[in-house]
Formats: C-alpha cells, sequence, structure tokens
C-alpha cells in the first residue's frame, strides 16, 4: 500500500506548463489555461466549419487561444487584486480596532461629559 503524504508535506514534482509556468501554484493560471484552450478549440472549430481552410483555422485556433487566455488571465489577475486590497483594508480596521479599543481614541466611544467638574 502506497503511503499518501501528510497535508503538511509537499507533493510531488509540480507541473509545469512548458516549463515556465507552474500551473499549482500561480493563481489564476490554470483557469485561463483551460478557457483558453477551449476558446482555441471553438475559434479553430468554428472558423473550419465556416471556411473549410485548414492552415487558416489552425492559425485562428492558437489567435483564439492566446486572446482568450490572456483575457482571463487579466480579469482573474484585477479581480484577485482587488479582493487583496479588501482583505489587507479589513485586516488593517481589525488590528486598529483590537489596538484602540476602550482607549479615548476608539472612534466608536461616545464623550463623556463631566457635569460635577464645572
Amino acid at each position: 500500500m502506497a503511503a499518501t503524504p501528510e497535508p503538511g508535506e509537499p507533493k510531488g514534482k509540480p507541473f509545469k506548463l512548458l516549463g515556465i509556468l507552474d500551473v499549482e501554484n500561480i493563481p489564476c493560471a490554470r483557469d485561463s489555461v483551460l478557457y483558453g484552450s477551449l476558446g482555441s478549440v471553438v475559434a479553430g472549430l468554428g472558423h473550419f466549419l465556416l471556411t473549410s481552410r485548414i492552415r487558416r483555422s489552425c492559425d485562428v485556433g492558437v489567435g483564439g487561444f492566446i486572446l482568450v487566455t490572456l483575457g482571463c488571465w487579466f480579469h482573474c489577475r484585477y479581480n484577485y487584486a482587488k479582493l487583496r486590497i479588501q482583505e489587507r483594508i479589513a485586516r488593517d480596521g481589525i488590528k486598529n480596532k483590537i489596538l484602540y479599543e476602550s482607549t479615548h481614541l476608539d472612534p466608536e466611544r461616545k464623550p463623556t461629559t463631566d457635569k460635577n467638574s464645572s
């Protein structure tokens, strides 16, 4: 029986696309490549069904792959960066809430007025 790796242990060799793109560890890489390959098939097959030109259909398929992959990549990375910024703002807000809680600098604390000290 093969030994299963523990959750904290690294798995085997990571899958790299073209030897440079680590699909497992880079956010958005897997989805972008999958959608790009689907776009390639749709664009190439659609062009072939319309024109019956094999070489041009392959060129259109490669172009479809590049366009769809880059489009999905930039869209996903933009949303990923936006999410990271929101997380950082929330983290700073929680840190400030913990830091200033029950002090005179707490923005939620209402100022008390002393009527006896007049």
